[in-house]
């Protein structure tokens, strides 16, 4: 993880699949990206807050790793930092293997604290058709793989750029393996 970086940061002030690439988004403690749909103390996420909008926000910054694209490319799929609603595309660190309360700190002074995976869900098939059965897999014993990111809150505000380096920093303790948040 010695070169693991930021490659893309994305934000949307509106509900769209999609998230245009930005020159810096910006993190603020307890709420997520500035200016983000998803920002705020509690959840943001359309059937989230259909089912309970009192509920705490562990999805204010969502991570995925831009290897997942080439993994993708090879199944036919063309893929770009942001199509699938992140925030943050990193390189060169396995955001899947992390496990949860994991503390990633992003640039200068950024820290966000990984809280689970990302459920994909049928949008991404919207998105192009197809695509969701490469999100998910199944591992050699069988068991689920979900690939479509992590998600995370902020645990110490910044300014995040393409190009900042990633720092991992495990949890104390014995290790939680992430779980669908």
């Amino acid at each position: 993880m010695a070169d693991s970086r930021v490659t893309t940061v994305s934000s949307n002030g509106e509900y769209t699949f999609t998230k245009p690439n930005r020159e810096s988004i910006t993190l603020l403690v307890g709420l997520g990206v500035e200016g983000d749909v998803h920002a705020g103390v509690t959840v943001k996420h359309r059937s989230r807050v259909a089912k309970d909008p009192t509920q705490p926000n562990l999805r204010q910054v969502h991570l995925i790793h831009e290897e997942l694209f080439e993994e993708t490319l090879g199944e036919g799929f063309d893929l770009a930092p942001g199509q699938l609603g992140e925030n943050v595309t990193t390189r060169g660190i396995d955001l899947l293997g992390l496990p949860t309360g994991t503390l990633l700190r992003l640039g200068d002074s950024a820290v966000v604290k990984v809280t689970g995976l990302r459920n994909p869900c049928l949008q991404i098939d919207n998105f192009q058709q197809g695509l969701l059965k490469q999100m998910v897999g199944r591992d050699d014993a069988g068991n689920i793989v979900r690939k479509a990111g992590i998600m995370s809150v902020v645990v110490a505000g910044g300014v995040v750029r393409p190009g900042d380096p990633i720092l991992a920093e495990l949890p104390d303790g014995p290790r939680r393996s992430l779980e669908v948040v």
